[in-house]
């Protein structure tokens, strides 16, 4: 979605290539920084990397933010991920607020 090569990633990061490959894979694992740093440069919540993941089974905290799948849905678009992008520069809260051409279009959700 970014157009972004596992080369330009790695450049980013300050990694070889050949590490971005591997952490792809899973051949190596990923330092936290690491992953905080790519999800930064990648512009996707670090949720997204455990997408497909089984759930931990114990119960949830106040401080278990999960995504809805539609937030997930959205943003594994390029649409979607542009009007994200485009909604959280705007900086009036009010004026963020007041946008509800989106969900007119839409219709009823079901």
């Amino acid at each position: 979605m970014l157009d972004m090569s596992q080369t330009d990633l790695a450049v980013v990061v300050g990694v070889a290539f050949q590490q971005v490959q591997k952490y792809e894979r899973g051949t190596n694992r990923i330092s936290a920084s690491r992953l905080q740093q790519m999800s930064r440069v990648l512009q996707i919540p670090i949720a997204s990397f455990f997408e497909g993941l089984p759930s931990p089974s114990r119960s949830k905290g106040k401080h278990d933010a999960a995504y809805p799948s539609y937030v997930s849905n959205l943003l594994a678009t390029p649409d979607g991920h542009s009007l994200a992008r485009a909604f959280i520069q705007i900086k009036d809260r009010p004026l963020r607020l007041s946008i509800h051409l989106v969900e007119e279009i839409a219709g009823p959700a079901e």
